[in-house]
């Protein structure tokens, strides 16, 4: 039986939200989802201002985020939050728009937006307003002073495959990724925690998406001059299977490094194909709660959320709990740790936002096997 409606008038509340469950649970089964036609209560109300691409090539995840808004209102809201969806078009330039809008709303805080540039967009209007943003990329650089990024980052998965290989012995660490916008964010992070954690200088190739695994692999050992306890690979598929494989031949084999992966891996089935791949580790969400979130998206609209609809659970949850505080806080209860949707996560000052992932070892079968549950973030390693 659906608990929710499959979808909400364009500004709804909690008070809504209850109403609808109630009817869902007491009207007649088969009468296909039910709808509110009754005017929302005019009295004044905290706002959640909602930035989401409802329109443009965008337009199918945004719909499933603002359900996902939806079901943390119901789970987590309060009866005096209004969450208010405005469109974001899936641009940049329309997420300025969004924010814009937002200030003149009256909102206490915003959800969204969906991508870095919309994020970087939106920044600027919302510290004018003097309302924190609560973003769903998981590019970091994006984040400071009122915005956090809720987004599984590539430096949250580098601090935690490092930890748990220095925890083996490892010192020396390399990364071959290729040269985009994630292998660079691979390369500045592992660069990061080296220098934090007193590391050696790690050798990085980033390399052409046409490289060949063994060319790719020769050019770790020379320029790590053949010395190297862990290499991170940031490719997936073939790509990575290649490079795992080029290792050996090209002399890392006098002990053979560790070989680190990212969050990706979680979903590629192929890696197990790749004899040197097995044992390999890899940090990314526990599945157990985000199997639990699936569960109850599908049980209120009917379907299965897409990956990024969990993300937009977390960061609606996090502003119905800001705004269900006194008026004289400014955003977040940072240092507060919450279970999310992809695991326990903490916000901290300046836009810093810390989370536990849990660690994987490539199996032969392709099916990845959790060796490590995820740590409370902020604790060493994570």
């Amino acid at each position: 039986m659906s608990l929710l409606p499959h979808r909400l008038p364009r500004r709804f509340s909690a008070l809504a939200v209850l109403a609808l469950v109630g009817l869902a649970a007491c009207g007649p089964q088969g009468a296909g989802p039910i709808s509110s036609r009754q005017p929302l209560q005019e009295t004044p109300r905290d706002r959640i201002a909602l930035l989401l691409p409802l329109s443009g090539p965008q337009a199918s995840l945004g719909r499933a985020m603002e359900q996902a808004a939806e079901l943390a209102l119901f789970e987590r809201g309060g009866r005096s939050v209004d969450f208010v969806p405005m469109d974001t078009g899936s641009t940049a330039s329309g997420a300025a728009a969004a924010a814009r809008q937002a200030v003149g709303a009256g909102a206490r805080i915003i959800v969204g937006p969906l991508t870095a540039a919309e994020t970087s967009a939106a920044s600027a209007p919302a510290r004018a307003g003097r309302i924190p943003i609560i973003a769903f990329t998981n590019d970091a650089a994006q984040s400071g002073p009122g915005v956090w990024t809720l987004g599984v980052t590539p430096a949250q998965q580098v601090r935690r495959a490092m930890g748990a290989a220095m925890s083996s012995g490892a010192q020396r660490f390399a990364l071959a990724a290729p040269d985009d916008g994630f292998g660079r964010a691979l390369a500045t992070a592992m660069r990061s925690v080296a220098a934090e954690w007193g590391l050696p200088d790690p050798t990085i190739v980033l390399h052409s998406a046409r490289a060949s695994g063994g060319a790719v692999a020769q050019d770790v050992a020379q320029r790590s001059g053949g010395g190297v306890d862990a290499v991170l690979i940031g490719s997936t598929g073939a790509a990575a299977r290649g490079v795992a494989a080029g290792l050996g031949a090209a002399g890392l084999n006098a002990p053979a490094p560790r070989i680190l992966g990212h969050a990706l891996w979680a979903q590629d089935a192929t890696l197990g194909q790749e004899p040197a791949l097995h044992g390999a580790i890899f940090a990314a969400p526990d599945p157990r709660s985000r199997a639990s979130f699936d569960a109850r998206f599908e049980g209120a609209f009917g379907e299965r959320p897409p990956r990024l609809a969990g993300i937009a659970y977390d960061a609606a949850g996090v502003a119905a709990r800001v705004v269900l505080t006194p008026r004289g806080q400014s955003g977040p209860n940072t240092g507060e740790v919450f279970d999310g949707v992809d695991g326990p996560v903490r916000l901290q000052p300046e836009g810093l936002v810390q989370r536990g992932l849990a660690l994987f070892a490539v199996e032969p079968s392709g099916e990845p096997r959790m060796v490590e549950r995820a740590p409370a973030p902020g604790a060493a390693g994570s």
